[in-house]
């Protein structure tokens, strides 16, 4: 969330920010209920001082035996004006909350202007795999070697859906473990979180309400607020750890483990068949809570962690820096690390390293002991990493002119032999 006192104090720089990702900023509507509220909240304040000066008043009549009776009525009728005042502030204040909580996070200084078309290429690693035979798509390599069942996962689930077999669930589970390992090794705290979420957690981090839409709600009851949803990701949980809390002892680093739901909207392009895109994936999710100055370092850490993970892997990458309007709503700047997937002839993205600075932390409350009082914190997340699109670049990237593929160096310790995956039996 945005600090409406920044918006008042500088609106022009505000919606010049936003323009780098918004088509239109109008403030018009905002800044007005902004200031009669703080109209009405002055009028109130001087209420109550007269209140207190005729409670005053009314006290010593009293115990001088006089009459106070005018004097009472007087401040029944001031009482009966700041409670209409209040319930209009009350109201002002849901307008202002509602219009400020749609707007989206300030672009970080440096993020260009623009969308898709904006978006830089800043490392490439490893060159684009070259076969001497003709190559098969990670579908076609997963279903023969038996890694994953289509099928049945329609059957039982229905599209946009799989089941992992045999090696192929080993294969998943290896990699999970590889970045768990990866991330305590580096001194991050390893959470399992809930996947059914309450609405606050939502909104701290983003989700809600402008984007209700894209999450799994349950119909526990009709009001969405008393509802609860399957995370997206475990980023949701994890900024919710400290939700309303001070902390004390910064940074606190995160690394979460959980199935990621998410609605998928419209119908798969004919180039994100198989595991490319899915309402139900697997994702190692690292969070930082810091303090604000420490951002620019944090950020470079775990875009650090995505690439060398994907490098562990032998996995040719390349990592991107997003325009402003390439980036989710809650963040000021975002990383993509993106694996090369040789049927697609391009790349998708298996890491997303982002800062919130203090927009998640508004809307969550959650601070820290600053020099000059209790200050908002600062947020960082990155997948780290996302498997649903790594199992494709693998088996495309490391296929042989068999139908076999080599399996990563890194996860041979867990793979319990299958070090080369070849043709399984049947299920």
């Amino acid at each position: 969330m945005l600090d409406i006192n920044l918006i008042r104090t500088k609106p022009d720089w505000v919606k010049t920010q936003l323009l780098k990702r918004m088509n239109a900023v109008d403030f018009t509507t905002l800044l007005q209920l902004d200031t009669d509220k703080r109209k009405i909240q002055q009028t109130n304040e001087e209420l109550r001082a007269k209140r207190n000066a005729v409670s005053s008043e009314i006290a010593a009549i009293k115990k001088q035996k006089g009459n106070a009776d005018l004097l009472i009525r007087e401040m029944q009728f001031i009482g009966e004006q700041i409670a209409g005042g209040d319930k209009v502030i009350a109201n002002l204040e849901a307008q202002i909350f509602d219009i400020v909580s749609a707007l989206p996070n300030i672009p970080a200084e440096g993020v260009v202007a623009g969308g898709k078309e904006n978006n830089k290429v800043v490392k490439i690693f490893g060159k684009k795999p070259v076969f001497g035979f003709k190559p098969k798509d990670h579908v076609e390599l997963c279903t023969g070697l038996r890694l994953i069942d289509y099928e049945r996962a329609a059957k039982i689930s229905g599209a946009k859906s799989w089941v992992y077999t045999g090696v192929g669930a080993m294969l998943e589970w290896a990699l999970l473990n590889y970045f768990v390992d990866f991330h305590i090794k580096n001194g991050y705290t390893y959470i399992m979180v809930p996947h059914l979420l309450n609405y606050q957690s939502g909104y701290a981090a983003g989700q809600f309400p402008k984007f209700a839409d894209d999450v799994f709600i349950t119909n526990f009851d009709k009001d969405i607020k008393q509802s609860k949803f399957l995370l997206p990701t475990a980023e949701t949980a994890l900024i919710n750890m400290h939700r309303d809390e001070i902390i004390s002892n910064l940074p606190v680093k995160y690394a979460g483990y959980s199935p990621c739901y998410r609605k998928e909207a419209g119908s798969y392009r004919t180039d994100e068949r198989g595991m490319i895109r899915g309402y139900q994936f697997n994702k190692v999710e690292m969070f930082i809570f810091c303090k604000s100055t420490d951002t620019p370092k944090f950020f470079d850490e775990l875009v650090s962690n995505a690439e060398r993970l994907a490098e562990g892997l032998g996995l040719h990458y390349q990592t991107v820096a997003l325009a402003a309007g390439d980036c989710s709503s809650a963040m000021a700047k975002t990383y993509d690390a993106e694996v090369y997937i040789p049927s697609m002839g391009g790349y998708k993205e298996v890491s997303s390293v982002s800062a919130s600075n203090d927009y998640q932390a508004r809307r969550g409350n959650i601070r820290t002991k600053g020099a000059n009082g209790n200050e908002f914190v600062h947020t960082l997340n990155a997948s780290g990493l996302a498997t649903s699109r790594l199992i494709p670049a693998i088996v495309e990237q490391f296929q042989n002119a068999d139908g076999s593929v080599n399996v990563p160096e890194v996860l041979h310790k867990w793979m319990h032999g299958h070090v080369i995956l070849s043709k399984a039996k049947d299920l």
